[in-house]
């Protein structure tokens, strides 16, 4: 066992004695060690509970005959963290978890691991350090948040967002939206939506890292409690049959994952991880890849932000294994692949069934034939730029318009909320890409206030940044190379004439090739926002969002 080089041998004598003094007996010594890797903090709805599914975790992991040894990692909650200073550190916390993990499971040899995340950043994160270090391992998150109840509809945190907008606009009370926020969040887990912490999670079990209900299990149910244990156990059989994290990632997962993204419309975000997974794994993964599976597969499920389902809904419809069923049908998956589960794609999706057409619909009925996620370029973004088209009005996908240019999401925000943003406009936030942010902050707070405004149907944003996925609307992100690296998006003035083509994946600004290395020569960066600590690190190490906002290579 790989955990030998700890616990056995004359030498390893003061290292027993260290396990003696916290307990330990024999028994426990002689048994393979299995770290659990838990997220677990007061910070994080998602993260409340997960004391209780380590709990599970090492429950199953003694029923399977292991010793379980959990540590927990950070993770920043993006709701809290939305339009302020916070924002800044959440994608720059991905590679801090991945490096933490890392450093803890190098440093004490361990047989196997369970990860347990649950929020946007711990996800990939976690996953970074499973394809890095290489071991058996088992990821179980700790499940969606159940949708709130308000005037009798289901609402979820993207509701609250964008019901500010409301206010400001006439349309909604104070005291309404003070109703609205006591409701919209009924207790722990991942907020509702097909958001990005239900989207990486989804996708770890499409990956064939979580076992069958990762994505969809309510966090508040005993099924998410059941397989916690379950996890617990499975690493187990992992560890026996050297079922490491790479022979389970390997590039057919992958595009089993982007398959089952484009089908369920996930967020964009899942395009700025999946690359940087699949980097640590030693699989390429790049936006031309991304496109072509969009290409590919047909969006078959709208849930929030796009549609009025939540993932409560998707569970109750037949969960991931159901799409992956439905996509194996028109043959958009490879059912050869492996998973944590020691059985194939292929056999765990013969025991799926489809329970709601409505929510998992049949190709016939499909939303679109094409992936809920686009990729456009064009002159303002050569090297790629996001957008969820499945949550995208028809009149939006094709738009042209002036351009409204701000150099961070506060200034575009007092714009919006100010009155000063007219339906046609096209708004540009540019300097919050990762390395102008630095740490490429999410838009929720711009998006939801056009939304509420009800100027959704009428205004697009455009950023080197990124955006929310409870973010609705012609919401174009991940410009790239983004505006710090001389980006094109750098060159564009106030009043330019934008170009959006959705369908034909078009992004370009109305300027002339001279023009726009005219400007470019002649463009003084601004100053880095941050210069000291962890973020002027990042902001130096860091590359565009099109290779997955990944450092570079020493």
């Amino acid at each position: 066992m790989r955990s030998d080089k700890l616990k056995k041998g004359l030498e390893r004598a003061p290292h027993r004695s260290l396990l003696f003094s916290m307990g330990w007996v024999e028994e426990e010594m002689d048994r393979p060690l299995i770290g659990v890797i838990n997220a677990a903090s007061d910070f994080v709805p998602g993260h409340k509970h997960l004391h209780q599914i380590g709990d599970a975790v090492k429950e199953g992991v003694r029923l399977a005959g292991g010793t379980p040894m959990e540590f927990f990692t950070i993770g920043v909650c993006d709701g809290l963290a939305m339009n302020h200073q916070g924002m800044h550190y959440s994608l720059a916390s991905r590679e801090l978890i991945a490096d933490s993990i890392e450093v803890m499971v190098s440093a004490h040899p361990l047989d196997g691991l369970v990860f347990i995340p649950n929020c946007d950043k711990i996800v990939p994160g976690m996953l970074m350090a499973a394809a890095r270090l290489d071991l058996p391992a088992v990821f179980v998150s700790g499940g969606p948040m159940m949708a709130g109840r308000f005037e009798n509809k289901a609402v979820d945190l993207s509701n609250v967002f964008e019901a500010v907008g409301r206010v400001k606009a006439g349309q909604m009370s104070e005291e309404q939206l003070a109703a609205l926020e006591e409701s919209a969040c009924p207790g722990c887990g991942s907020c509702a939506g097909m958001f990005t912490a239900n989207s990486m999670n989804c996708i770890t079990e499409a990956l064939g890292m979580g076992l069958p209900g990762n994505g969809t299990a309510a966090a508040v149910s005993a099924a998410r409690f059941r397989l916690a244990k379950k996890a617990g156990i499975q690493v187990l059989d992992a560890v026996k049959n050297d079922l490491t994290a790479k022979k389970v990632m390997t590039k057919q997962a992958f595009t089993n994952a982007l398959a089952m993204d484009m089908a369920l419309g996930c967020s964009t975000n899942t395009v700025l991880h999946l690359p940087a997974i699949a980097h640590e794994a030693g699989v390429k993964l790049d936006l031309e890849l991304v496109d072509k599976i969009s290409g590919e597969t047909p969006q078959i499920s709208k849930l929030s932000p796009a549609g009025e389902s939540h993932i409560e809904d998707l569970a109750a419809a037949g969960g991931v294994q159901a799409v992956m069923k439905r996509l194996n049908e028109r043959g958009l998956i490879d059912s050869d692949c492996l998973s944590v589960s020691g059985r194939t794609v292929g056999e765990l999706i013969e025991e799926a069934r489809v329970m709601d057409e409505e929510v998992i619909r049949p190709f016939e009925r499909a939303y679109s034939e094409s992936g809920g996620i686009a990729v456009l370029r064009g002159n303002l973004a050569p090297d790629g730029a996001v957008v969820k088209q499945g949550a995208v009005a028809a009149e939006m996908m094709q738009k042209t318009g002036p351009a409204r240019v701000f150099h961070s999401e506060e200034e575009a925000v007092e714009a919006i909320m100010g009155g000063k943003i007219s339906a046609g406009d096209i708004i540009v936030i540019r300097y919050e890409g990762p390395k102008g942010g630095p740490g490429m902050r999410e838009m929720l707070t711009p998006t939801s206030a056009v939304a509420g405004m009800g100027l959704d149907k009428d205004v697009a944003l455009i950023t080197d940044g990124r955006f929310s996925g409870a973010t609705r609307g012609a919401s174009i992100g991940h410009v790239s190379p983004e505006a710090m690296e001389r980006g094109p998006i750098a060159a564009v003035q106030e009043g330019d004439t934008i170009i959006i083509d959705i369908p034909n994946r078009k992004l370009a600004v109305d300027l002339t090739e001279e023009e726009l290395e005219k400007r470019l020569a002649e463009l003084e960066l601004p100053k880095p926002k941050i210069s000291k600590g962890y973020l002027a690190r990042y902001a130096r190490q860091v590359t565009s969002a099109n290779t997955g906002a990944v450092f570079k290579e020493v």
